[in-house]
């Protein structure tokens, strides 16, 4: 593949219009937030973004056409800003929304996995030309779409290493985004999990356990087929993004049902039920050895009495061991009691510009800080001690210098 190679970038609308077995070949056989299913399930539903598309980058040679890399972008023609930025901002900000709707709604577009952890889709080193194209074709498109703001969201530093010269270039600056949360799983069963927890996160996790079991009627199951669930899912869903910091996406119904439409064995859901009702759920979606705790439900009026946040997460550990799974993923909220039970925070990296250089220039001012607040509050003090050092900004590199 050499320099002067072509490279163009082809949008296609929908992650089954894709060639066939591209997807397959390329997305991340451990991370199940990218499996066929999960993106099926998104276009299905009305969970935030007005559309999506997939940037296919494409290597024209004499006779025929490969495809390298596949880059899903979400596209928002009304994003609320203020969700977007915590819930001390929506305060704040309330009134001036009451007075003005249309003032902090954002033309955007999204570049990775709006549910999941960024990825550039490629089996290859691809060579700066061809990122270049890449980032190209994800700013032409947001052109032709009218949206301004182009944001490459929650790339792990190593990946968006790779990306880094084309978008700085491009005039791209860079934040820290919130981290996820990952355990490690290792030998044995639940009871060597507790076992290797430090002595404080071990009394801590034995003590979650007992209060679970001395709650009267509650029990834990896991579940394959929960369909006539889904309406109380639903509603303690709701009651978790009521109190969420963030709301970048919120699911609704079409998505719960076409997640659990797909294949049986990428998902199960933990369930509590406090007599015959559901008062508490942790939908869990799996491939090759890699789980993820996609989202959770909480009833709010017995959450805390009866430990369910720790009750469904303990659960979907347990069911993580049995399946030889190797990691499991949660959310990007509750860092502390993740922290607890055991859980690394994996650093991650926003990359954001604006078509407009003046509109650029004011977003590189207000945005790193109140991005930087809405972190730090949502991590906290004592989970922000376990964050690995992050990467500094790289300086932005001139063509000639690469």
């Amino acid at each position: 593949m050499g320099a002067g190679a072509g490279y163009r970038v082809e949008v296609v609308r929908g992650v089954d219009a894709l060639p066939e077995g591209l997807w397959e070949r390329l997305a991340p056989a451990d991370d199940p937030m990218w499996s066929r299913d999960v993106l099926r399930a998104m276009e299905a539903s009305a969970i935030g973004p007005d559309g999506y598309a997939h940037l296919v980058l494409r290597q024209d040679a004499p006779g025929e056409t490969e495809a390298l890399a596949v880059l899903p972008v979400s596209l928002f023609s009304r994003l609320r800003l203020d969700d977007v930025l915590g819930a001390d901002d929506r305060r704040r900000l309330a009134p001036f929304r009451r007075l003005l709707p249309g003032l902090l709604r954002v033309p955007m577009m999204f570049c990775g996995h709006l549910l999941g952890q960024g990825h550039l889709l490629t089996d290859r080193q691809l060579p700066s030309p061809a990122i270049d194209a890449l980032v190209g074709g994800a700013l032409a498109l947001a052109r032709r779409t009218g949206l301004g703001t182009v944001v490459f969201k929650d790339f792990a530093p190593a990946e968006l290493a790779v990306l880094r010269p084309s978008l700085a270039g491009a005039g791209f600056f860079f934040l820290p985004a919130l981290p996820d949360t990952e355990l490690r799983l290792g030998p044995g069963g639940f009871e060597d999990y507790l076992t290797r927890l430090p002595a404080k996160a071990r009394r801590n996790a034995r003590s979650k356990l007992r209060r679970a079991a001395a709650w009267p009627g509650l029990r834990t199951e896991v579940l394959e087929d929960f369909a006539h669930l889904l309406p109380e899912m639903l509603g303690l869903y709701r009651q978790v993004m009521e109190r969420a910091e963030q709301r970048l996406d919120v699911l609704d119904a079409d998505f719960l049902a076409a997640v659990h439409a797909g294949q049986p064995a990428g998902r199960r859901l933990v369930a509590c039920f406090e007599g015959e009702r559901l008062v508490a759920f942790l939908l869990c979606l799996f491939a090759g050895t890699g789980a993820t705790g996609a989202r959770i439900g909480l009833d709010y009026r017995i959450a805390h009495e009866a430990g369910l946040y720790h009750a469904v997460h303990h659960a979907a550990i347990r069911l993580a061991i049995d399946a030889g799974c190797t990691h499991i993923r949660f959310a990007q909220t509750a860092y502390q009691p993740k922290v607890e039970l055991g859980c690394d925070l994996v650093e991650q990296w926003y990359a954001m510009t604006h078509l407009r250089p003046l509109r650029r220039a004011l977003l590189r001012r207000v945005l790193p800080p109140a991005l930087t607040a809405a972190r730090a509050k949502a991590l906290g003090p004592h989970a922000a001690e376990h964050l690995p050092p992050s990467s500094p900004e790289p300086k932005r590199l001139s063509r000639a210098a690469r």
